[in-house]
Formats: structure tokens, C-alpha cells, sequence
């Protein structure tokens, strides 16, 4: 993937990469509360499912630099790809204290890791500047359309070898050494041994009846009528058509975090602390990944409960539920157009001839849902920038429907308020050109004393309007069942 250039007289700043390997006992949670306290933190991951999401959890805190674009601005690919050609890394040969100059006997850093650069998301509404869509729902959250930190020291940890990965980045104006960097990382790392994080019990029942939400059943029903009737029309042949819950919110967000990592583990997952909100997201959707040049994108379509297996009528259910979604004709048929939906926008990036199905349909077992999901890749044209693949690909298919303009603007119609992060995506951009982004579902926004939790479904012609109500209860009971867990009960 191209870094691009700048044009307007100054040179990208220049970056040394340093690391360190250490081994060190594992407490995750532990980690995560140490660097919840800290400035501006974002964490990637840090729970066991994350073995399946490109094997790292990241920790960094404490930003060089923060990154935002706020609805009113113009022109965000333009400034975005300023921003991502604006640091690099030295070229390794140019480096002494490069990886591929080290001594044999230092361990060298695993393909595909974070080295180093930006983590933050990029909200569902950017896709207005990707394509020319209506604006009529409510943004009554007012987030920055993106919101990007720009990390210089990161923790990662290898869930398959067991090892952490202390990264730093020399910069030109330092006042600290690289090895001051590491060396705070992993005083860091010992710290959170000493930390023993406890957690309230998983709450048993949520009462949806004190949960507010941004439309009525009414509203829902003549909302999915409409969009039945465009199906029927042939304008599009699925919309992912969604609700959000409300709740009030009296605790601290990682304790959600380290809720949801518990009891709701998801490859995905993902904490941001911007200062006036949080973030934090229980995906197991991937919605881009890039190493040296490869690109996957892993398209979920298809949900029923799971439940835990503690008696024989919890397994018979668990077989039911998963029988019926591996042979159901309907979540077939919308997989298969998603699937054919994000192999025509692989195509646009791609190199002719590289863009295949590398995993067809599979059915995914998480703690509580069952998920049918496809992989699709491809080798992205050597000239491809960044914010190419955005404008190509963003948002994922998985969570707008097809074909994807139409139904961005019935979603805009059908939904009040503006999603937000939700549906869009968090993840990393690394100076070398590495990327790893979710799909923004299953995730909740904290801000001002009240938590935010979105769920929906793909609606198609043969689809209930019953059943697909129901769906949006099942997806949001694990969100909701956190939420209650951790708020403080006066």
C-alpha cells in the first residue's frame, strides 16, 4: 500500500523503530486498568478470543498527537491522507538499530504487528463523503467523524507465543530516549501483576421495559413495511436496519471493558478513552485487515443465541440454533450477496486476478451468539493509498445492505438518529502501512452519564418482521446485561 506524498514543501517526519521482546506473566485486565488511568488510551483486543484476530492485543496511551474531524468539516480524505503521509518509518537499511540489522540472538518483531502509529475509528456518517446521501437523522451524540492518536511507545501481546512486545518509535524533538520508552513500557507490564481486577456478577435479567430507545415498535414495524416494499420494488435486495438503546451510566468505562472481556470475549474488541466519551466494542467482525500488501476483509451475515452449556436442555438448544443458521436458505442467500458485494469493492483496489473467497461460508461460536461469516482478499495495487481503500470500501457491506448506496439512503430514511461509531470501524494504521479495523457493532458509547448500544439485522424478501425484532433483543441482552452489571446501584 502507497504512504502517498506531500506536496505543500516539508517531508514526512522521519521515524526509527525500536523494540524489545519480554516474557512476563499474563494479566490482561491488569494491563488494561493501568493504562485506563492514563492519557488518551486505546486498547485493541486484550482478551483470550483475540488469538483469532491477527494473534496481538495492543496497549498505548498518551498520544504525540490527536486527529479529529468534526461534522461541518470538509474534505477528510484529503486531510486524512496529509495526516497518514505526514511520519514514516526509516528505511531498514538506513537503520542500525532496525530489525533486520539485529544481532541474531534478539528476536525479531511477528508479520502483521502494530509497530507503531495511529489507533482511534472512523464513524458510520463519513460514508456522506464517499458518496452523495441525504443527512436527515438526528446527530444528537455530536462525535468527531474520525478520531485518530498517534502513539510513539505501544505494549503488544502475542496471544500464540505467549510473549510481549515492547514498541517505540525515535522522533525527531524526543526528550526521551527509545530506551526510556521501552523501559516505562515495561515497568508498565510488571506493574499490572500487582493488579487484581474484580467484577460483579453477571446480571441475571435485564429489564428491557427501563431501557429507553430511539424508536417505538410502532415505529419499527411501519419502518421495516417500507423497507419490504423497496425489496419488493427491486431498488435493493437487503438493508441492515437497526435501533439504538439507551441507559443511564454511573460507573467507569473499563469496568464495561473488563465486563465484556470476561463474559462477552470478542476477537475485536477495542477501548478508547477520548477525554468527553468512551468507546467500548465487543466486535467479532473484522472489517479490513493489510500486511505486506494483502488485504481481507471477513463479512459477518447471520446471528442466533448461544447459551451457556451448563444442562442438557442449554446443549440441545445450542445444537438447534447452530443447525438452523448453517441451513438456513435466507441467511445463505445474504451472506452470498455480501459476499458478492465486498468482492466488487475488493476489485476496485485490487490487482486483477488477486480477489478470491479464500474462506467461504462458516459458522463462528461466541460466548453468546452464533455467526456465519466468509473471508475475501486480494493484493492491493502497488499505487493504493489509504484513504483509497476507505473511499473503495467503507462502510462494510456486512451493516448497509446491497446494493450499498440505495441502501445507505433508506437506512438515512428508516433510522432517526445518526449511528455514529456504530457500524463504523476502529482499529490501527501502522507507518509501515499495516491495518486492522472492526465493524462497530457490539460496541457501546459512554458520554455524559448515559451508555449508547446499537443493534441490527439484514432485512430481506423473505424476512419477519417478528423475527427480526427479536434479533435486535438477542444481540443487544449481552450489551445490556453488561451494562447493568457494572452501573452502581443507588
Amino acid at each position: 500500500m502507497a504512504t502517498g506524498t506531500i506536496t505543500d514543501n516539508y517531508q514526512s517526519i522521519m521515524c526509527k523503530l525500536h523494540y524489545r521482546n519480554l516474557n512476563a506473566p499474563l494479566n490482561l485486565p491488569g494491563l488494561s486498568q493501568i493504562f485506563a488511568e492514563r492519557k488518551s488510551s486505546s486498547i485493541l483486543g486484550a482478551n483470550s478470543s483475540r488469538t483469532d484476530a491477527g494473534r496481538f492485543s495492543y496497549w498505548a496511551s498518551e498520544p504525540k498527537e490527536i486527529f479529529e474531524f468534526q461534522t461541518g468539516q470538509e474534505r477528510p480524505f484529503e486531510k486524512l491522507h496529509r495526516l497518514l503521509s505526514k511520519y514514516e518509518l526509516v528505511n531498514p537499511a538506513t537503520n542500525h538499530r532496525a530489525e533486520y540489522l539485529a544481532p541474531k540472538f534478539i528476536r525479531r518483531l511477528p508479520k502483521g504487528i502494530f509497530r507503531g502509529g495511529w489507533i482511534g475509528y472512523f464513524s458510520y456518517e463519513l460514508a456522506r463523503f464517499i458518496e452523495h446521501l441525504p443527512s436527515t437523522t438526528l446527530d444528537d451524540l455530536e462525535m468527531p467523524l474520525i478520531r485518530l492518536c498517534l502513539y510513539d511507545s505501544v505494549i503488544a501481546y502475542d496471544h500464540t507465543k505467549k510473549t510481549y512486545w515492547l514498541i517505540a518509535l525515535e522522533m525527531p524533538g524526543d526528550t526521551v530516549s527509545p530506551e526510556q520508552k521501552l523501559t516505562k513500557l515495561e515497568q508498565l507490564v510488571t506493574q499490572s501483576q500487582q493488579i487484581n481486577i474484580s467484577l460483579p456478577a453477571l446480571a441475571k435479567n435485564t429489564d428491557l421495559s427501563t431501557i429507553r430507545c430511539n424508536m417505538s415498535k410502532v415505529h419499527y414495524l411501519r419502518a421495516f413495511e417500507k423497507i419490504k416494499k423497496y425489496i419488493y420494488d427491486g431498488e435493493v435486495y437487503q438493508i441492515n436496519f437497526s435501533r439504538r438503546f439507551e441507559s443511564e451510566f454511573n460507573a467507569e468505562a473499563i469496568d464495561l471493558f473488563h465486563w465484556q472481556n470476561k463474559y462477552n470475549p470478542s476477537p475485536y474488541a477495542a477501548y478508547i478513552d477520548a477525554d468527553n466519551f468512551h468507546i467500548v466494542s465487543a466486535s467479532p467482525e473484522m472489517f479490513i485487515t493489510i500486511s505486506d500488501g494483502i488485504i481481507q476483509t471477513k463479512p459477518i451475515k447471520g446471528t442466533r443465541e448461544r447459551f451457556d452449556e451448563n444442562g442438557r436442555k442449554q446443549s440441545q438448544a445450542n445444537t438447534k440454533n447452530l443447525n438452523e443458521l448453517l441451513y438456513s436458505e435466507k441467511e445463505q442467500a445474504e451472506l452470498n450477496m455480501i459476499i458478492d458485494l465486498e468482492r466488487n469493492d475488493v476489485a476496485k483496489i485490487c490487482v486483477p486476478g488477486t480477489r478470491k473467497v479464500i474462506q467461504p461460508r462458516a459458522i463462528e461460536s461466541y460466548p453468546t451468539v452464533f455467526h456465519a461469516v466468509a473471508t475475501i482478499a486480494g493484493q492491493l495495487r502497488d499505487e493504493v493509498t489509504f484513504c483509497d481503500i476507505l473511499k473503495a470500501m467503507f462502510p462494510g457491506g456486512s451493516i448497509t445492505g446491497a446494493p450499498k448506496i440505495r441502501s445507505m439512503e433508506i437506512i438515512d430514511e428508516t433510522e432517526p438518529t445518526a449511528r455514529g461509531v456504530y457500524t463504523g470501524s476502529i482499529g490501527f494504521i501502522g507507518l509501515d502501512g499495516a491495518a486492522c479495523f472492526n465493524i462497530a457493532i457490539r460496541t457501546i458509547i459512554i458520554k455524559g452519564q448515559k451508555a449508547y448500544a446499537q443493534t441490527g439485522g439484514g432485512i430481506v424478501a423473505d424476512s419477519e418482521a417478528e423475527a427480526e425484532w427479536q434479533e435486535t433483543i438477542t444481540k443487544a441482552k449481552a450489551l445490556l446485561a453488561g451494562i447493568s452489571s457494572v452501573v452502581r446501584r443507588t
